[in-house]
């Protein structure tokens, strides 16, 4: 700005440089702080299930020579003449080799179709949905279903490494496109704005696991998307080993972020079977704003602590000195040595407690003394804080002993609740041990790449969900599946009824993709799609995880029980001193603890009492369906869209009927707004129908007939069913 200023300066013409000045100024009051970056459009969106017809926009199924977009001029046979906005003459290619396509802002209409179920609870209506789809469409999708419904998303998004891992416009973007990083925001920009509209704005939660490559370009996407939102950043460690990195720290861990949307709060946690200790916080201040002398320290807080030599015991708290004393100012003891709060690099600190404060802890037992490698500060020194103390005193904490330094031993007792801290680094977050093992037990082979651990997902779902026994969540970056998987492991865990919605598409791996293309295959061939991730990795890990049985049948072995070890007060013990005399001593054992008791005896060949339906998002030609004969493909969409209550239903007969009465799924449709009379008769002898659909162009007839049913909700829909779901307006 400051360059054109210069030169604005330097227009000789007054009143044009006066003009300028003000454009120039409204500009400079525009411009955008924070992340900037190029918005690409959203992906090209190929529709396999669409035929190749004259006027219609196509690519090659196989991009790697050529990236053009054609409009088919000609089809004849098996050929079609295409031409291209680069191209002036006309290409003909097979029409095996083009894949109808999409752009930015031409709507589409999808549907869903059922590609299979898993049923292993046949008397609960609780089930799960899969949807292979590309996400950005689905998303589009589950705005009609669910805007404002969803309690907690939680996401997994390509990490943007550098590794073909994932792809924008049917590429793969890796560390040679130029474009990666915008294209990553751009990707992840469009997304998350949908998936805002999904969550409940008054109470819900958005989850997002990354790397440090994208974490903070990610953060300041967040400031820009969620302004009204409280933001956390949880350090989780998912491999203790690291992963290797040439020339740099081996990396053990990645990021957990939080939004918080509305009145959202994380649960406490609460103490397992075993007491556990409180937190004895160190005495010396850390915080700079604390150190001797300043306002916020005060001057009753540094003061000596005098120590017996012999016995490491404190003997006598000392008066305070005032900021400009020496230390030479303070008493001498004999025999003892005068301790101050000093860091090693001798900046002088203040004391956590006044003297007073001290004194009270050390008569109740709530001081230990320990030496220190300090050279100014011979001791450390950590106590009690004054409201743990007032519970002790009160009973609320427990005495659970003493231990050999007199101090009291202090525990927390059974179901205290406490914020779970932003830094996890459990032993079963392990990814490699409690993801890929795990996945491998059931698939019997590597199927996917660095899938997430159950229990970290299972633990990030808890923390907002725990008392929410109803939500739904919502996964949008589905990949191997653990969310639907760690969902059910919820709902084991608490008896909840927890209801998970994941997408993934079905792409396969690059090393897959080049094998299937030597042996002359293409995207949209069915021996093609059977290995993309949705068909080849994550429902059968859903249908293995819910039954119990591997991909061969047999039993899963393992169970769902993981311990972490911890240090228990096992028993106290009479010990005898050089002098003879008999003390008391608490011997301390580490012992393997359960981390969720609920599991203990869960194997994994018990599956789930649950249920999933496997959909697959389909587009529909608008101009190749009769009209009205396209409502069978829209009742999957109606069913999700009213909670996905029982099994899925499906129209069976040639005709389409003149209503639906669908009690076990809790909705009904009126297709024939003629038959309304016999319609509001059977609403009445079924009270579970809670949604009702009504076909009718007219919003007279729609308003008057809702009017009369006594249920939940209500939804008109246009004769013209395509209209109600047409997506891809290019306004997202």
């Amino acid at each position: 700005m400051a360059a054109i200023n210069d030169l604005i300066a330097q227009v000789t013409d007054v009143s044009l440089r006066e003009k300028l000045e003000r454009e120039v100024n409204k500009l400079s009051k525009q411009k955008k702080f924070g992340l900037v970056f190029e918005s690409h459009l959203p992906e090209v969106t190929p529709l396999y299930e669409m035929p190749v017809k004259l006027g219609c926009k196509v690519i090659l199924k196989d991009r790697k020579v050529d990236k053009n977009i054609y409009t088919v001029i000609k089809v004849d046979s098996n050929i079609a003449d295409c031409v291209s906005i680069n191209e002036k003459e006309p290409i003909s290619f097979d029409v095996d080799d083009l894949v109808r396509v999409a752009e930015f802002g031409e709507p589409i209409y999808p549907y869903l179709k059922l590609m299979d179920s898993v049923c292993n609870a046949p008397d609960s209506n609780l089930w799960h949905t899969l949807i292979e789809a590309d996400n950005y469409h689905a998303l589009q999708l589950l705005e009609y279903m669910y805007a404002g419904k969803v309690d907690c998303i939680y996401i997994d998004p390509p990490y943007n490494t550098g590794a073909r891992d994932w792809k924008y416009n049917n590429d793969y973007v890796d560390s040679n496109d130029l474009y990666r990083h915008s294209k990553w925001l751009s990707f992840m920009e469009k997304r998350l704005r949908i998936a805002k509209k999904l969550l409940n704005p008054k109470n819900s939660m958005l989850m997002i696991t990354i790397d440090d490559i994208e974490l903070c370009s990610l953060r300041l996407l967040i400031d820009e998307l969620f302004q009204e939102c409280a933001v956390q950043i949880v350090d989780m460690v998912i491999n203790p080993k690291g992963k290797a990195r040439v020339g740099k720290l081996s990396q053990v861990d990645e990021y957990l972020v939080l939004i918080y949307m509305g009145d959202a709060k994380t649960c406490p946690e609460k103490s397992n079977d075993q007491d556990e200790e409180i937190r004895w916080p160190y005495l010396r201040r850390s915080d700079v704003e604390s150190a001797r002398g300043t306002t916020k320290g005060g001057t009753k807080q540094f003061y000596p602590i005098y120590v017996d030599v012999t016995t490491d015991k404190i003997v006598k708290i000392g008066e305070p000195l005032l900021p400009e004393q020496p230390l030479s100012d303070a008493e001498t003891i004999e025999g003892a040595v005068a301790v101050f709060p000093i860091r090693e690099d001798g900046k002088q600190m203040n004391w956590g407690l006044t003297g007073e404060s001290l004194q009270y802890a050390l008569d109740n037992k709530c001081v230990r003394v320990s030496k220190s490698n300090n050279p100014n500060q011979a001791y450390n020194f950590a106590y009690v804080t004054m409201p743990s103390i007032k519970k002790v005193l009160d009973g609320e904490y427990h005495i659970a002993g003493v231990r050999e330094d007199g101090t009291n031993i202090i525990t927390l007792p059974n179901g205290t609740e406490h914020q779970k801290p932003t830094a996890w680094k459990e032993t079963h977050y392990d990814a490699n041990v409690y993801g890929t093992q795990l996945i491998g037990s059931m698939l019997g082979e590597k199927r996917f790449s660095f899938p997430k651990s159950v229990y970290s997902v299972l633990d990030a779902l808890n923390i907002f969900l725990e008392d929410k026994k109803d939500g739904l969540i919502v996964d949008f970056f589905a990949g191997s599946g653990t969310t639907l998987h760690a969902t059910n492991l919820l709902n084991k865990k608490d008896n909840g009824n927890r209801r998970c919605i994941m997408v993934t598409n079905n792409e396969v791996s690059e090393k897959e993709a080049e094998e299937l293309s030597k042996k002359g295959l293409k995207p949209g061939d069915s021996e093609w799609e059977k290995y993309g991730i949705a068909e080849y990795v994550t429902w059968p890990r859903t249908v293995c995880s819910i039954k119990g049985t591997t991909l061969k049948g047999t039993s899963i072995k393992g169970n769902y029980n993981v311990t972490r070890e911890e240090f228990v007060n096992e028993k106290a013990v009479n010990i005898i001193d050089d002098n003879g005399n008999v003390k008391p001593k608490n011997v301390y054992v580490k012992k393997k603890i359960p981390v969720y008791p609920e599991f203990e005896n869960f194997n994994m060949a018990d599956g789930f009492k649950s249920n999933a339906v496997f959909l697959k998002l389909g587009f529909l030609d608008k101009t190749a369906v009769a009209l009205g004969m396209q409502f069978r493909e829209l009742l999957p969409v109606l069913w999700m869209k009213s909670g996905a209550i029982g099994k899925c239903p499906e129209i069976e007969s040639k005709s389409i009927p003149s209503m639906l009465i669908l009690p076990q799924n809790n909705f009904a449709v009126l297709i024939d707004e003629n038959c309304f009379a016999e319609f509001e008769i059977q609403l009445k002898n079924n009270p579970d129908i809670q949604t009702v659909y009504i076909v009718t162009d007219y919003e007279v007839n729609y308003r008057s007939m809702v009017r009369s049913l006594n249920v939940k909700e209500t939804y008109q829909l246009y004769r013209d069913y395509l209209d109600n779901f047409r997506i891809n307006h290019g306004r997202d």
